[in-house]
């Protein structure tokens, strides 16, 4: 693990190289540290796939260093942290099951997926509904989660041309990632199908349904099933 300063008003927590559930655990109990027993100073901290960026008030930090620097006092502060982490005592992640209609009008890209992996367009909807895929990080646009655990059999690259307009919900693939876009917004991902379930309302607290360390668990209905919103 490497700490760097990111800014004056923020370090960044660099736990590896490589995109794993186990680099995730770590961040998810370093979040959970920190946001049951901040230190003075503390603001917010923001997860990536192998990162994790912790913000904070320099001004407050200063006032209760041990330190020669702020950053100095903020790097001790985490490095101590880190050195008493469990991750095994970690809370199981919940798990949100999220109803989606795959292909015709609302997966317009499927047909292409299955035909880039050489299966049928049902294989396609079997796979990516057979496991649960972690949530790495949010990112985007507000609420959309980068999903990892996707199996490769249905890894499909992006369009060569981008949409200039996604309709929510939407349900899509981009190479060995999968996601769920929560607002209307151009974007390249191929298209599989699309969900009905809202993932950001800034008037709920949090604004977004899903957060980083959670799993989505896809599941597909027919059109009839979902009540759109």
């Amino acid at each position: 693990m490497h700490i760097l300063p990111f800014g004056d008003t923020a370090a960044y927590m660099k736990f590896g190289d490589g995109i794993n559930s186990e680099h995730q655990k770590t961040i998810q109990a370093m979040m959970h540290s920190l946001q049951q027993e901040p230190f003075i100073g503390y603001i917010e901290c923001v997860p990536a796939y192998t990162n994790l960026t912790v913000y904070y008030n320099p001004l407050l930090v200063q006032q209760h260093t041990r330190t020669p620097s702020v950053f100095a006092e903020v790097e001790r502060e985490l490095s101590a942290r880190f050195a008493k982490l469990n991750t095994a005592q970690a809370t199981a992640p919940r798990t949100v099951e999220i109803p989606v209609v795959y292909g015709g009008i609302f997966g317009p890209d499927i047909e292409e997926v299955a035909k880039h992996n050489n299966l049928s367009v049902e294989e396609v909807i079997a796979i990516h509904t057979s496991e649960p895929c972690l949530v790495y990080m949010l990112g985007f646009a507000p609420g959309f989660p980068f999903l990892g655990g996707m199996n490769e059999k249905i890894a499909t690259p992006r369009k060569s041309v981008p949409r200039l307009k996604i309709p929510a919900g939407s349900v899509g693939i981009a190479g060995k990632q999968t996601g769920i876009y929560p607002l209307e917004t151009p974007g390249g991902w191929q298209i599989i199908g699309r969900a009905a379930t809202p993932l950001f309302n800034p008037a709920n607290e949090p604004p977004t349904l899903l957060q980083s360390g959670e799993y989505v668990k896809f599941v597909a209905v027919q059109e009839e099933d979902i009540t759109w919103r």
